[in-house]
């Protein structure tokens, strides 16, 4: 079976050398703002997810357009990538929304899965970079990476919505590049568990030192007014070098 046309063709990431090259090949500006979204949505329930539709549309979209911003995610047609994707085009926005995936876990246009578990890339997803690896979180560093050449001097912050494992390797070295994290408590697995762990203290040591960092701030997922607040702050804030 093959994958579906739709969506960007994506681009090859041969090295971190080659970042700033690949991006201006493709057409991705950089000094830019970025946003950069991370974690899933395993275990929601409809009205979770359906909260999660209206974060994304009414608060996630308007702070990227407010500031301009370019959203960075891993790229695949499932949980927060999918509804992003949804989101933006929803809205009409322009915003480039770029996914980072690593090539032996998705499946591209054209061609066959490479594994079972394979992913469809997200088709409303305005660019796509692959980067080497087979296993899933192979991407994680590479998202960390371009986030920072697009951005350069300009301000950049991660959301964290719901996650696994990975998540904790995404929010760790978004704060280990100085980048603030924003947490929706609420959405489930990790992020809730970094929240209690923000609130109570504890928990897994992992955790509990993303939970402690001054970068880290928590927003409701029932609180738009509070997730727009965190994310203007995030993408108003100098850049800081770690």
């Amino acid at each position: 079976m093959t994958a579906q046309s739709d969506g960007p063709m994506p681009a090859r990431l041969p090295d971190r050398p080659g970042i700033a090259a690949v991006l201006a090949a493709a057409g991705i500006g950089v000094g830019a703002p970025v946003l950069v979204l991370v974690g899933g949505a395993g275990g929601m329930d409809e009205v979770t997810a359906g909260m999660l539709a209206g974060l994304m549309r009414d608060a996630v979209v308007p702070a990227v357009v407010r500031h301009g911003a370019t959203v960075l995610d891993g790229g695949t047609d499932s949980g927060v990538m999918r509804l992003i994707g949804q989101a933006r085009a929803a809205a009409g926005a322009a915003f480039p929304l770029v996914g980072v995936a690593a090539a032996g876990t998705v499946t591209l246009p054209g061609s066959d899965p490479p594994r079972a578990d394979a992913a469809d890339l997200e088709p409303h997803h305005t660019h796509v970079l692959l980067v080497e690896g087979d296993e899933w979180g192979d991407e994680a560093p590479w998202i960390s990476d371009v986030a920072g050449v697009i951005a350069g001097d300009r301000p950049s912050v991660t959301v964290l919505i719901n996650g696994g494992t990975i998540a904790v390797d995404d929010a760790e070295r978004s704060l280990a590049a100085g980048r603030p994290l924003v947490v929706i408590a609420g959405s489930g697995r990790t992020a809730d568990a970094v929240a209690g762990a923000h609130s109570t203290g504890g928990g897994d040591p992992r955790v509990a030192r993303i939970a402690a960092s001054p970068l880290t701030r928590v927003a409701r997922l029932d609180d738009l007014g509070a997730v727009g607040t965190a994310i203007d702050a995030g993408l108003g804030e100098p850049v800081r070098r770690p």
